[in-house]
């Protein structure tokens, strides 16, 4: 029993207790394992962050497959596992994803989608930077060719540029692929 009649509290502790706490990638994290791990609680509520907190951390948490109805819009929106409102909906009404309630929200969902427009545009600009790059190095390269100091290197040169000058054959279907116009199929 876990507790006389009539008395609510127990007097002594817990009879059976792990000595080793639980753990979630103990024989090596699963892409799932990883992927609950990685993700971030947004939108929610105090309660509602600490529950799939548990559940990330008991391998209790199956993310969603398919996109689920919003309970407020009734569109296909909502993309992360036990949220039954799209984010949209939870930042217009300040509700929480998960349950609906108009608590505090710990994480808010805009610092989220901020978040991943200063790394759309961090990305852009370290292309943007790779793509100027190799502009600069094929006008370093159209520069050496207007040179005529290549008089001074003698005949190994121009030997080397009629390699480089030579167009190279493509091949032909008809070539690499082998001719089945001989063999006869029956119906």
């Amino acid at each position: 029993m876990s507790s006389q009649k009539g008395n609510v509290s127990r007097s002594r502790g817990q009879k059976h207790q792990n000595v080793v706490a639980f753990k979630n990638d103990k024989y090596g994290a699963t892409v799932q394992v990883k992927k609950a791990k990685s993700k971030t609680h947004d939108g929610l509520c105090q309660h509602c962050k600490d529950v799939l907190e548990w559940k990330v951390k008991y391998n209790k948490y199956k993310s969603l497959t398919q996109s689920r109805k919003c309970v407020k819009c009734s569109q296909k929106t909502v993309k992360d596992a036990y949220h039954v409102i799209c984010k949209p909906c939870s930042l217009q009404l300040e509700i929480c994803c998960k349950c609906g309630k108009k608590e505090d929200i710990v994480v808010p969902a805009i610092a989220q989608v901020d978040k991943k427009e200063e790394e759309e545009a961090d990305s852009g600009e370290r292309t943007k930077g790779r793509r100027q790059g190799k502009n600069d190095m094929k006008d370093l390269d159209s520069d050496d060719d207007d040179d005529d100091d290549d008089s001074d290197f003698g005949d190994d040169v121009e030997d080397f540029n009629d390699d480089h000058t030579k167009p190279k054959r493509k091949e032909k279907k008809s070539d690499v692929l082998p001719d089945l116009s001989p063999v006869k199929l029956k119906d």
